[in-house]
């Protein structure tokens, strides 16, 4: 009963000062302000959203590729 009440008091100082700290770079309030991207600028976002994903669905196929050259030239 006792380690219940003191995990329980901890935890409440933790989630309290952790969203203290969390309200000193976040403006309530303002959507996308809490994002470590630009929201604001649709082109530029729409670009870095392709370059992210485009890199990670494409990063297969280019080192399938680069293993299949590399052994055919063997």
């Amino acid at each position: 009963m006792v380690f219940a009440q003191a995990s329980k008091s901890l935890v409440r100082r933790f989630t309290t000062s952790a969203v203290r700290r969390s309200q000193e770079w976040q403006q309530q309030g303002v959507p996308g302000s809490n994002l470590p991207f630009d929201i604001n600028n649709k082109y530029k976002l729409t670009a870095m959203f392709v370059l992210f994903f485009g890199s990670g669905l494409s990063a297969p196929f280019i080192i399938a590729r680069r293993h299949l050259v590399l052994t055919a030239a063997k």
